[in-house]
């Protein structure tokens, strides 16, 4: 394979997952039990990428020390996007890094290797300055959206406004280094640089190759999409802990009392512990250095790297992040629910909370469903909490 350079677009917030990215870019926030951008990184590598760029920006810091110089022994070349002005802009960061064709991926949404294997390959075989991977959605309006003409992009609509679209951009790119000069043409909009618009004008002036692919394809745009995501991962058994029995995994290093009971699909990362009576699962993940205690149910739920659960706790369709501390008898019962994001509701979501990272639950908290917790919360002894909380508030009884 000629192509063996990978760009990963690892700059932005992710605002509409707000308060998890409070701390953390998107593309950290976790897929089961590990990141986001890890999934996406061993596609990569399972391709037959020999080089990563990644582009980053927004709590770069968090990226860098995740990852390091290299991924499985795959070399990581980093290059800053300081404000973030568009995927076009981000892309064009690599302009003085990337001499060669190569793949652009997305860094927040995860793809299979076959996928990247089937776009790369069908860029080598073709003439087009550019290819596209495309694929069938039934909500195609939340996406890019496109249409073919045999087995060329004939448009591409960024913000398609009715369902009458079935296939979508699915953010795999194959591109010459030319890119890099039609992105410097391209007109900005609102003083950004979108790497689609620039691709709308390739399909005008010149061709882009649009290649179908299928298999895992999974992106979270809102709070409640992060247990959709852990429940796909988990389905296909993308996980990197050995398999206890079936759909369990636990890790070497995690400790599992004999009187807890795991309901598959679940994963227990390194240096958990489980305490006796606990009843964790079906869908639940657990990072590293989770502590859940006694008597506690968890469904349908993902704890991030040091979270502690407390005795008698009940936790459903919950995401509870970093370092966070749920004192005894916190309940989160579940969903649905509606969900204000930033200016916007919506209606009827499964989702019983967010809870951000280090906030800290005193004991017998209960959270109703739709709740969106910000980081460094204190809620006190007794706790109703309802609708979203501030960073840094204190909840009282």
């Amino acid at each position: 394979m000629s192509v063996q350079t990978a760009v990963v677009l690892a700059a932005g917030e992710g605002t509409r997952l707000r308060p998890l990215t409070r701390n953390r870019p998107k593309p950290m926030l976790p897929a089961a039990n590990r990141p986001i951008l890890e999934h996406v990184l061993d596609a990569l590598v399972d391709a037959g990428m020999a080089r990563i760029v990644l582009v980053v920006g927004y709590r770069r810091e968090r990226v860098q020390e995740h990852f390091g110089p290299s991924y499985r022994s795959v070399p990581i070349d980093y290059v800053v996007q300081r404000k973030q002005l568009g995927s076009g802009h981000a892309l064009l960061q690599a302009r003085e890094t990337v001499d060669s064709p190569h793949l652009v991926v997305n860094g927040d949404r995860i793809i299979e290797a076959a996928a990247v294997e089937a776009v790369a390959d069908a860029f080598e075989n073709d003439t087009a300055p550019a290819a596209l991977a495309v694929l069938e959605r039934p909500d195609a309006s939340r996406y890019g959206a496109v249409t073919l003409h045999d087995r060329d992009i004939a448009k591409i609509v960024e913000k398609p406004d009715a369902d009458t679209y079935r296939l979508i951009n699915a953010g795999i790119y194959a591109f010459e280094p030319s890119i890099f000069d039609a992105i410097g043409k391209t007109e900005r909009e609102a003083g950004e640089l979108a790497l689609t618009d620039t691709i709308g004008d390739l399909v005008v002036e010149e061709r882009v190759r649009g290649v179908r692919i299928g298999g895992l394809w999974v992106d979270a745009t809102y709070p409640w999409d992060l247990l959709q995501v852990a429940s796909e991962v988990l389905a296909r058994g993308r996980i990197s802990e050995p398999e206890r029995r079936e759909s369990v995994w636990v890790d070497a290093n995690a400790s599992v009392h004999e009187d807890a009971t795991l309901r598959g699909p679940v994963v227990v990362g390194p240096d958990c512990e489980v305490a006796p009576g606990a009843v964790i699962g079906p869908n639940v993940a657990l990072g590293r250095n989770v502590t859940v205690g006694p008597n506690v149910t968890a469904e349908r739920t993902v704890l991030d790297a040091d979270a502690r659960v407390d005795a008698g706790s009940t936790l459903r369709d919950a995401v509870i992040g970093q370092d966070v501390h749920l004192g005894v008898a916190t309940t989160i019962p579940g969903g649905p629910s509606d969900v204000r994001v930033n200016k916007t509701v919506f209606e009827d979501q499964r989702l019983g909370a967010v809870v951000a990272d280090r906030t800290r639950a005193r004991g017998d908290v209960s959270v109703e469903p739709g709740t969106l917790v910000g980081p460094n919360v204190t809620l006190g002894t007794g706790a109703h909490v309802r609708g979203t909380i501030p960073e840094g508030a204190e909840v009282l009884r």
